[in-house]
């Protein structure tokens, strides 16, 4: 099995596609979707400019987020109240350190909306918010572009020589995302007040801020 025949459908899908799928994929918070396949997929050979793909998805990754900030900052629920009460001390750690928490976030596969929501509930800087993630989205769809445009092929067609039928590879890809999105809703559940308490204690204090918004 080659590797575009994971996805057989990516040189139909086009710059337009790559641009709606990486927008409402991450427009769905707390729940992965992993776009950043698809862009790896049509990273592969010489059909799309890389460059087009790396920030065409990253801007619209970008514009999704900050839908989900701007959603959180108006104090609408994303989240319960109850996840909202636990998860206090953390938004208040990653309001301290902001752009550098957000650029982290987006520029690492990690689950980003744990650290987007907190800051839209804190009132962190709308435009601080979309340069730091902005960037950080560059950075990583760069290099995922990178990474399957030069070496994709070589990394991961060993693997797929003895594999005919693609079917597990999709299960295992669903699969994934169902045990991500459980650690998000485990990680939304925690006790952050417990956790933070001895390590940085001043996400404990309450001002008259917070008790305000």
């Amino acid at each position: 099995m080659d590797f575009t025949d994971l996805f057989p459908f990516a040189p139909e899908v086009g710059y337009l596609g790559l641009a709606l799928v990486s927008f409402f994929g991450s427009l769905i918070p707390f729940v992965p979707v992993p776009s950043f396949l698809l862009l790896a997929t049509m990273a592969v050979g010489d059909q799309f400019d890389i460059h087009i793909l790396a920030l065409s998805s990253a801007l619209l990754s970008t514009i999704a987020k900050q839908i989900i900030f701007y959603v959180s900052y108006g104090g609408r629920k994303i989240i319960g109240e109850k996840s909202r009460q636990r998860m206090k001390p953390f938004q208040k750690l990653v309001k301290r350190y902001g752009a550098g928490a957000a650029f982290f976030a987006a520029a690492t596969p990690i689950p980003d909306d744990l650290v987007y929501v907190p800051l839209g509930l804190a009132k962190y800087n709308p435009k601080r918010f979309f340069i730091a993630t902005l960037t950080g989205k560059i950075v990583l769809h760069y290099v995922i572009v990178l990474i399957a445009h030069f070496l994709g092929l070589s990394l991961v067609e060993p693997f797929l020589e003895d594999i005919d039928d693609a079917t597990p590879i999709y299960i295992g890809i669903i699969a994934f995302g169902g045990i991500l999105t459980a650690v998000i809703i485990l990680l939304l559940r925690l006790d952050w007040a417990k956790i933070l308490g001895k390590a940085a204690p001043w996400t404990l204090e309450d001002n008259d801020d917070e008790k305000s918004s």
